[in-house]
């Protein structure tokens, strides 16, 4: 058995990863060294994000839902703009997590396992 937390982790955050990192490099023409430091991360794992080695499915998914993309979105800029805590990043993530779950098509697209997942019933991030 899976937990949907893993699911999301792998498939899901890269994705998210790779929406931020685009965000910040073509809204803000960061580059990607400055874009990684902003996002905490190194500029190889940037470039990675940014080919979609990872969560490519995912990735594809969550572009066509406004709803899901507007939250990614508010999440590049409090990185870009620095301004806002570790709490409020993981409430935005949480936010984006909780969303993707509920709808149901995108985790069943993105699932490749046939293992059975457990989803948090009463659980809200």
């Amino acid at each position: 058995m899976k937990f949907y937390c893993e699911i999301f982790t792998k498939n899901f955050l890269p994705a998210i990863r790779a929406i931020i990192a685009e965000h910040l490099i073509e809204k803000h023409g960061l580059t990607q060294i400055e874009a990684a430091k902003k996002m905490g991360l190194t500029q190889a794992a940037i470039s990675h994000y940014l080919r979609s080695k990872r969560g490519a499915k995912a990735y594809n998914l969550i572009k066509n839902h406004n709803d899901i993309l507007s939250n990614i979105e508010k999440l590049a800029e409090l990185i870009y703009e620095g301004k806002g805590t570790a709490k409020e990043a993981y409430e935005y993530v949480c936010k984006i997590c909780e969303s993707i779950r509920l709808k149901t098509h995108i985790v069943d697209e993105v699932l490749v396992t046939e293992e059975e997942v457990m989803f948090p019933d009463s659980y809200h991030h």
